[in-house]
């Protein structure tokens, strides 16, 4: 037998639909329960007993987490099929999405990557007057606290903290590993009598610390401050707002995890080339700061990134990708959900993409008390929706959804789903993503059981590869007659078009091309050009020297896209010695032009020839010429004792 479902219908509150459940997915469905979290616990017990089950419910997971304890048996995992499809005005058709649900609890999907954070209690007060130092005098108990005080007020006689005065010039770091940089630093004097005295004020002291505490009430000290972890910050003026974060400060001792969010492959980054400017997508971005230019690639500092995914959706390379979970995994869910769906007898799916936080709540809220979620929307939960960008709309649609609805939390930034969601309607040809800015939980239930269903795709693909590679096959899937679809500006999809006019194939944008979609021809001189692998990062446009190159944003969905093709090519020059072909024809033309007996250096017929050589021949014609430059002239005549002896009578030497 495969891995054991218990179901249960809380109370008789829902339909559960075990036959489509057990038809659709590996799962071997138990009969459904009514209470398995009070008058059926022993059914719990025995199943958790037996190991290898995943029980249907999400509310009482903490219960059936602790019954499992006290067996010694191995922690269930836990589904939540009644909130996000049982209860539902559309509940009795539910099965389908009831089977997906649990088919996608079934996988088994990798454990993000962590790292150990330390933090040993250093802590960095900053701020005014009597608000830092009553925080400090609260908190020195438990943390090292100094003080940096912003102000000249008294300093207290309390010597269980210490206070130094500056302002703050730089904050960098995270929890653990904070370094900041203070201007007009001041050391408290410890000594004499009276009122403390401070040292002379500097500039360009150093201090590192594991939590910052900001009660300046100024602009904070670091971009998206709620997203910087072990900075804390609260207006001063309100003392409950003050009291919550210092209870928050005193937990930021210990060994901490810190997920890592982000795998960067420096190799792929198109950023720049040859100290020329290219794509910044991610840089212009990134809320917190943690990505910085680093030559001709990115750098991304882990403890600081705050895991928004922001960057991976937009990089066009590849070079960032999501690692919490992988983007692999993102597409194993999506297919998951489509194909047991419509093997649970379902037809066209919908999908509504939210967050773990107010998503959830959201759809919870709307269960218990409203209408619920219609039975054809799934909901997809992401850590960050963020990251959920073109590739993975593109997917959902080519994997069989009809549509794609992003709820946005009041927290997240638009910009990023915004600008992947106008980018996937562009590839599939029609509005089928929306982004959805709903906060009122039967407002949500209205708009999705209101909404027009699409069709969705008749021969579903399976999301395998890169992001790039899954959003042409999606698209050639969604639209299958379509050969060329525009895109809007700054797409990571296009061509590029050259002023053949003005193009001298001097390759200069070959040799910067980041991803190899320019190339050229060892043989003949030609500008090659591969569409699918060209990234729209503009440093072919930005190198060129004759401004003949502009981006089109475009997906090519056709097979010449998927091969090499000649952009511009111009007849090569025959060398006037040897024959053998070199250059370009109308350039060494030109060259002659306007340096043969115009120049110093070509002054003569024979030496305005050369232009015309290949490599060979005029090394060959300068080393036989009358003024050849690679002649070392006559031997130097070696001296001897002899000449010195001529030169010096031998008479008038005094060493004789």
């Amino acid at each position: 037998m495969g891995t054991k479902l218990l179901l249960c219908d809380c109370l008789g509150s829902q339909s559960v639909d075990a036959a489509a459940i057990g038809g659709a997915t590996s799962l071997d469905p138990s009969k459904v329960y009514t209470n398995l979290c009070g008058t059926q616990a022993e059914a719990s017990a025995k199943a958790l007993s037996e190991g290898d089950v995943i029980v249907a419910c999400a509310q009482e997971r903490a219960f059936f987490e602790m019954l499992a304890e006290e067996l010694g048996a191995d922690t269930p995992r836990c589904v939540d099929i009644r909130d996000r499809a049982g209860w539902s005005d559309d509940g009795p058709s539910a099965g389908p999405k009831q089977a997906a649900l649990a088919a996608e609890a079934f996988l088994k999907l990798p454990v993000p990557k962590v790292v150990d954070v330390i933090s040993e209690g250093t802590c960095l007060i900053v701020g005014r007057g009597e608000v830092v130092f009553a925080a400090a005098a609260q908190l020195c108990d438990t943390l090292a606290v100094t003080v940096l005080q912003t102000d000249v007020a008294d300093v207290p006689v309390d010597r269980r903290f210490d206070v130094v005065r500056g302002e703050v010039w730089n904050l960098t770091g995270a929890l653990g590993g904070f370094r900041v940089r203070i201007n007009r630093f001041s050391d408290l004097l410890a000594g004499g009598r009276g009122a403390f005295s401070f040292s002379a004020p500097k500039d360009g002291a150093v201090s590192e610390c594991d939590v910052v505490i900001d009660l300046t009430g100024d602009p904070a000290l670091v971009p998206a401050p709620h997203k910087r972890e072990g900075y804390l910050r609260a207006d001063p003026r309100q003392p409950a707002a003050v009291a919550t974060m210092l209870s928050e400060a005193v937990q930021l001792v210990g060994t901490f995890e810190k997920p890592l969010y982000i795998a960067l492959e420096p190799a792929l980054c198109a950023h720049s080339r040859a100290e020329q400017a290219g794509c910044s997508k991610c840089l212009n971005i990134c809320p917190t700061g943690a990505i910085t230019s680093d030559g001709d690639h990115v750098a991304i500092d882990p403890m600081i990134c705050a895991g928004c995914g922001a960057c991976a959706a937009l990089c066009p390379s590849g070079a960032i990708a999501y690692d919490a979970p992988p983007v692999a995994a993102v597409f194993r869910r999506l297919e998951t959900l489509s194909s047991t769906y419509r093997k649970a007898g379902g037809k066209a799916p919908r999908l509504l993409v939210h967050d773990a936080d107010h998503g959830s709540e959201m759809i919870s809220l709307a269960a218990r008390f409203g209408r619920g979620l219609p039975a054809d929307v799934i909901p997809f939960e992401m850590d960050s929706l963020a990251a959920f960008g073109h590739a993975e709309m593109m997917a959902a649609l080519s994997s069989g959804f009809a549509s794609v609805d992003v709820l946005l939390a009041p927290r997240t930034e638009r910009d990023t789903p915004e600008h992947e969601a106008a980018l996937a309607n562009a590839l599939c040809g029609d509005a089928r993503v929306q982004v959805l800015d709903i906060a009122d939980p039967d407002a949500l239930g209205d708009h999705l059981f209101g909404a027009t269903v699409a069709t969705p795709v008749t021969t579903p693909s399976l999301p395998i590869g890169t992001r790039r590679q899954v959003t042409r096959v999606s698209a050639k899937a969604v639209s299958p007659e379509a050969e060329i679809l525009p895109l809007p500006e700054h797409a990571p999809y296009g061509a590029i078009l050259v002023d053949t006019d003005a193009c001298t194939l001097c390759l200069s944008c070959v040799s910067l091309c980041p991803s190899g979609a320019l190339g050229d021809n060892p043989d003949l001189p030609q500008l090659l050009f591969q569409e699918d692998a060209c990234l729209q990062c503009g440093l072919c446009a930005t190198i060129c020297p004759e401004t003949a190159i502009t981006l089109e944003p475009r997906m090519n969905l056709t097979e010449t896209a998927l091969s090499q093709v000649v952009l511009n090519e111009e007849e090569p020059f025959a060398c006037v010695e040897c024959g053998a072909l070199f250059g370009v024809k109308s350039t060494i033309e030109k060259i002659t032009e306007k340096l043969a007996g115009k120049h110093a250096m070509f002054a003569t017929s024979d030496a305005a020839r050369m232009i015309q050589m290949c490599d060979n021949c005029r090394i060959q014609a300068q080393y036989h010429s009358k003024d050849n430059p690679f002649a070392l002239g006559e031997p130097r005549i070696p001296r001897t004792t002899d000449d010195y002896l001529k030169q010096t009578p031998y008479s008038k030497r005094r060493d004789h």
